[in-house]
């Protein structure tokens, strides 16, 4: 029997009795599971996805494959499954998927633009709660921005009414946000909003730096998210709206992350983690789909993929000249995006500087003041003194 406030799905166990890792730690912390690359809407700005009926549907992994993954990222110590897409509802196992991750032990974290929550998706989030906050992506605060934004009729009220549903089941969930130009107006009205969602600690997240197709499937939807991407002067001062918050963060991210990364191509966490996309290939992380950083997991298995593929894979060094003369001796890569994931989307390569996003780093410098106008991070030598002083400062 089930008591109250108890998980039917889970077994309280005392750590100082029982050694899980038997003297070891995980091998996979978290599994990032992409159900599927459709989805209901067809967001204007959206990097990967596909429309509802779209025959891709047919090579999507099977229940039971995608159960096994399941099971076998369980065994290597997996204790969080994070299931996004596309829109992972559109999955009509998904309700089994999930119970069956939870009875694994695991947490799951659902990204969802909650279009789809019914009744039945918002009972059994209540009744088998994920034990990690769902994540809401918001278009708009009225049904013309909203669906300006979706391009799918009927839209606004859906996503109206899946939230509802959260909050009637108290469902614990947070928003995050795409500025966009339909929706660049009600920034205040959505702040102001989010602040009444009782888990939001902190003010919405935007995404205005939009990727580009991870597939490389669509040059003309390319061309439409790159006039979409805020300015980096824009960008800039959106997020660096709260200058106090941001220059605490910044001394963090600056005593980790800010120093040339060299010639090795992975400097952040791609490959230490594990990205399965619809059609069962792992990736090292959710955007990079470069025939050289995938693995077909019909051909081997996890427990392979990252004890042997990603680690060869994760030595592998920048050749292009211009990256090695720019990206390789540039001291900023805590304010930068370029990684071979963006290389990939922008230009099928792996080490090809990013302008778009050069720029934006080094408007992101020059606010907080570790550059001057018109100086290349790459080509300052002293950038040690001048984080040491920004830390300083900061204080």
């Amino acid at each position: 029997m089930t008591l109250p406030g108890q998980d039917p799905y889970l077994e309280s166990v005392s750590a100082s009795k029982h050694n899980i890792w038997k003297g070891r730690g995980p091998l996979l912390g978290r599994l990032d599971m992409e159900l599927t690359e459709r989805c209901n809407n067809d967001c204007i700005h959206c990097c990967i996805n596909l429309p509802e009926d779209d025959p891709a549907r047919c090579q999507e992994m099977p229940t039971e494959r995608v159960k096994a993954i399941l099971s076998e990222a369980a065994s290597l110590g997996c204790l969080t499954v994070r299931f996004t897409g596309g829109e992972p509802l559109l999955r009509k196992d998904f309700a089994e998927l999930y119970i069956f991750s939870r009875r694994l032990g695991m947490r799951v974290m659902l990204f969802t633009n909650a279009c789809l929550i019914n009744a039945e998706i918002a009972d059994l989030l209540s009744r088998v709660p994920p034990r990690e906050l769902v994540e809401v992506s918001v278009y708009g605060m009225t049904r013309e921005s909203y669906e300006a934004v979706t391009r799918s009729r009927g839209s606004y009220e859906q996503f109206l009414r899946g939230i509802a549903l959260l909050q009637e089941r108290k469902i614990p969930f947070v928003v995050k946000g795409a500025l966009l130009p339909k929706n660049r107006k009600e920034m205040v009205q959505f702040k102001k909003w989010a602040a009444t969602i009782p888990y939001m600690k902190k003010p919405p997240r935007y995404s205005m730096f939009f990727d580009l197709r991870c597939r490389r499937d669509s040059p003309a939807k390319n061309r439409i998210i790159k006039s979409l991407r805020a300015s980096p002067e824009e960008g800039t001062a959106i997020q660096f709206a709260d200058r106090d918050e941001y220059l605490k963060e910044m001394k963090q991210f600056c005593n980790k992350f800010m120093r040339p990364p060299g010639e090795l191509l992975f400097s952040c966490g791609a490959g230490h983690g594990a990205c399965v996309d619809a059609y069962g290939i792992l990736q090292p992380c959710m955007m990079l789909r470069h025939p050289d950083a995938v693995y077909d997991l019909e051909k081997g298995s996890l427990q392979k993929a990252l004890t042997e593929f990603f680690p060869r894979m994760r030595e592998m060094k920048a050749t292009n000249p211009d990256y090695l003369a720019r990206c390789a001796r540039c001291f900023l890569k805590g304010l930068c995006e370029q990684c071979p994931a963006k290389s990939w989307m922008e230009h099928g390569t792996l080490d090809t500087p990013v302008e778009y996003l050069c720029r934006v780093a080094h408007a992101k410098a020059m606010d907080i003041g570790l550059l001057k106008e018109g100086e290349n991070a790459w080509e300052v030598e002293r950038w040690r003194e001048r984080i040491r002083s920004l830390l300083e400062n900061s204080i």
